[in-house]
């Protein structure tokens, strides 16, 4: 098993609104992204248990929501640990996006 990919993704929205967000974020961010299917998503209080497909392979993860930051977790096949800091960049920029854009934009 390879290591677990880790993004923090700082806020000051608080924990209640970063999680608000991410709820109704989330699947609209995926769909944007063609080749990746969101198969499982589970919220549990702030925090999220998910599976992904990308290109055939299944990725596994957590999100974290805290008071400032949200903590996202993704293992990886092997065949797709080669798109590993493409996959943290996107990750970190859709994040940025949803935890900082203003409601009524």
């Amino acid at each position: 098993m390879s290591a677990p990919l880790v993004v923090s993704i700082p806020h000051r929205l608080g924990r209640e609104e970063a999680v608000r967000r991410l709820k109704t974020g989330l699947g609209r961010a995926a769909t944007s992204i063609p080749v990746l299917q969101v198969e499982e998503a589970h919220w549990t209080g702030d925090s999220m248990n998910f599976r992904i497909r990308a290109l055939g392979q299944i990725a596994s993860g957590q999100i974290e929501v805290a008071d400032d930051h949200v903590r996202v977790e993704v293992v990886l096949p092997w065949l797709l640990q080669r798109f590993a800091e493409m996959a943290q960049a996107t990750i970190r920029k859709r994040g940025q996006v949803l935890l900082t854009k203003d409601e009524g934009k």
